[in-house]
């Protein structure tokens, strides 16, 4: 054999790498990440892109859309019965509900997980305890957890945020208990504990790598349901009040346009259901990603 040939050690992808690589193959979970950056940079920057102001008059009422016959460049997306600029208020709106369902998403998703966690990997009675308390609080859909805690503590962006919060936290630390729980009770861990291993070693090198796919699950889903628990109480009513230009508030205010002027529902209801749309996209191609690099 030559003495000047040169090897090359072939380097193995890493479980995170092959996950990418799968990520990166999937042309709708790439859309939807593209699209939620877009989203994203939208509700950071939509005091800046919003052309006009979200609650002062500056047009004439009900204008058509720009790409209508009866429509002005100057108004993109047209005006609402109160001659609000349509473009300006859902920027600003993308906030309040896309941005807000994001933030309360995380938050609930940080505290549940913890929990959720800490609860899996105990037993006996408080365990026990807390899974009959979950399976209560479970047992009330969140929408109406959210309107009997709005109920209570009045309408307002505050107590919506705080409503949907805990209306949340449940449900993440139900799933990652039962992952959690699950996973502990494997040979390989139990093995490991009798190899000496302690709680933090095998939650960080075994258990959290194999749950990451219900980790991944539900946070979308708790994003997606934030969302559209903001947009639910906005329309009742309950949730941020005139003039701000939430969403579902927008969705509501103009429901009984939609004949007279159907851009007024349609443009809202669209940009939550893209929001939502481009969520899910993203959490089923992570969770697609990483079931592959697993295997």
């Amino acid at each position: 054999m030559p003495s000047n040939s040169v090897y090359q050690e072939a380097t193995i992808p890493t479980q995170w790498e092959r996950s990418w690589q799968n990520f990166r193959a999937n042309s709708l979970a790439m859309f939807g990440l593209w699209s939620l950056l877009a989203l994203l940079l939208i509700a950071i920057n939509a005091r800046w892109l919003a052309p006009y102001s979200a609650i002062e008059q500056v047009g004439e009422l009900l204008m058509p859309p720009s790409w209508d016959n009866s429509g002005h460049v100057s108004f993109f997306f047209g005006t609402d019965d109160l001659g609000r600029d349509i473009l300006s208020r859902l920027l600003i709106g993308s906030q309040l509900t896309f941005g807000y369902a994001l933030l309360v998403a995380l938050a609930s998703s940080a505290i549940g997980l913890l929990i959720g966690i800490l609860a899996g990997m105990s037993s006996g009675l408080k365990s026990s305890f807390l899974n009959h308390i979950l399976d209560t609080v479970l047992s009330i859909p969140s929408l109406l957890l959210a309107i009997i805690v709005v109920a209570y503590m009045g309408p307002g962006e505050t107590h919506i945020l705080l409503a949907i919060w805990l209306a949340l936290i449940p449900r993440f630390i139900r799933a990652i208990y039962t992952a959690v729980h699950e996973e502990v009770a494997k040979d390989y861990i139990i093995a490991a504990r009798l190899d000496g291993a302690n709680n933090f070693y095998l939650l960080y090198n075994s258990i959290l790598p194999n749950i990451l796919t219900t980790i991944t699950t539900e946070m979308t889903r708790v994003i997606s349901v934030a969302i559209m628990d903001i947009a639910a109480l906005g329309f009742l009513g309950l949730g941020a009040q005139a003039p701000l230009p939430e969403w579902g508030a927008m969705l509501g205010d103009s429901i009984d346009l939609i004949y007279l002027a159907p851009w007024t529902v349609t443009l809202p209801g669209l940009a939550i259901m893209f929001s939502v749309l481009v969520i899910n996209l993203v959490g089923d191609g992570m969770r697609q990603a990483l079931n592959a690099g697993i295997d």
